[in-house]
């Protein structure tokens, strides 16, 4: 706990004299907040005076990759994405100066619904509500893949020419000096998310609608009601999305190692059922979608090492982080295997 009362990382104190200098009158009373679970990168509060309620995000305690954790490119990208049919949770402050909690933060709208990280957290709700959950997911991905980057001001959040050339860069010297074999040529660029996975996202499954799958904020059924976690978004190849949402489904027997493990629920689509429902919504070519595929692995394989490196130094906050380190292997065979496919 900090002095101030609040968790690690978050001053409240602090918070409340930016708030009331930034936004006057939108806190009422004494500010509490705990630590969102779940995040194993950049560290997400709730955060309420008692009436209101809210969500901060900072990045992590102690080391941070230079080009990582960009409160500001987060805050921008979910406040240009309010305006089209993807939810986002509305952003209410943005604050790049240190010096106030401690590191860059923003302050957003508390949005209801539930993350769904495991395969028990599906069977309680049964394979019908989980089938139509993961099909919203997909259908929410393509409208975020249908988003124009200009028409919302986001025409220079990235640069889409050679973005997986630059991507196996940054992932990965060493890929990229002994690649025999060619990248596949990227479609038209996009919005990409960057970590697109069912437990970043919230949903709602109270109704339940027999009629089939609704929109992401379609009326009845299940509705997506935010998409989060945007630190790793840009403007990019829209199919490495989708190659990381194939690789979070096909997960299995990881013996309590940090992945979601919701595909082995019943009624969960498989990978090639996703694959399949983006190609028709989408109408974009998926026939590499392998390749994609094992760059998730790899990928995520780093990220895990750059958190593993963290909890060294103890720099992380929360549960499950001593084990962080036994992933990285795991993925980086499950990735050549996947390149085999090819």
């Amino acid at each position: 706990m900090s002095d101030s009362g609040g968790p690690p990382g978050l001053d409240l104190g602090r918070l409340r004299a930016h708030l009331d200098r930034e936004r006057p009158g939108l806190a009422a009373g004494e500010l509490r907040a705990r630590l969102l679970e779940g995040g194993r990168s950049n560290l997400t509060y709730a955060v309420t005076d008692g009436t209101s309620r809210w969500v901060v995000r900072r990045p992590p305690l102690g080391h941070v990759l230079a080009t990582a954790h960009d409160m500001a490119r987060e805050h921008r990208v979910v406040s240009a994405l309010a305006a089209t049919p993807v939810p986002v949770p509305g952003t209410v402050l943005l604050c790049e100066d240190p010096e106030v909690i401690g590191a860059p933060f923003y302050v957003m709208d508390f949005v209801p619904g539930v993350p769904y990280r495991d395969e028990e957290q599906l069977r309680a709700i049964g394979p019908e509500p989980t089938r139509r959950a993961v099909l919203t997911l997909v259908d929410t991905l393509v409208d975020l893949h249908r988003v124009d980057p200009a028409a919302v001001g986001l025409a220079d959040f990235g640069r889409p020419e050679g973005f997986l050339d630059r991507q196996l860069r940054r992932w990965g010297k060493q890929l990229a000096a002994s690649r025999s074999r060619e990248l596949p040529s990227s479609p038209a660029a996009a919005v990409v998310h960057g970590d697109y996975r069912l437990d970043n996202v919230l949903m709602d499954i109270a109704a339940q609608d027999p009629g089939g799958v609704s929109g992401a904020r379609g009326p009845g059924g299940v509705r997506l009601t935010a998409v989060l976690d945007w630190e790793m978004s840009t403007l990019g190849d829209p199919l490495t999305d989708l190659g990381l949402l194939v690789m979070y489904t096909e997960q299995r027997g990881t013996g309590g190692l940090p992945a979601p493990t919701t595909g082995g629920a019943p009624g969960h689509p498989s990978p090639g059922e996703i694959v399949r429902r983006y190609a028709e919504r989408s109408g974009r070519d998926v026939a590499a979608v392998d390749w994609y595929t094992a760059f998730a692995y790899f990928k995520l394989a780093v990220i895990l090492e750059g958190i593993h490196y963290r909890w060294t130094l103890g720099q992380t906050v929360g549960p499950g982080f001593d084990r962080i380190g036994e992933a990285v292997p795991v993925f980086i065979d499950r990735g050549l295997r996947t390149l085999d496919r090819l």
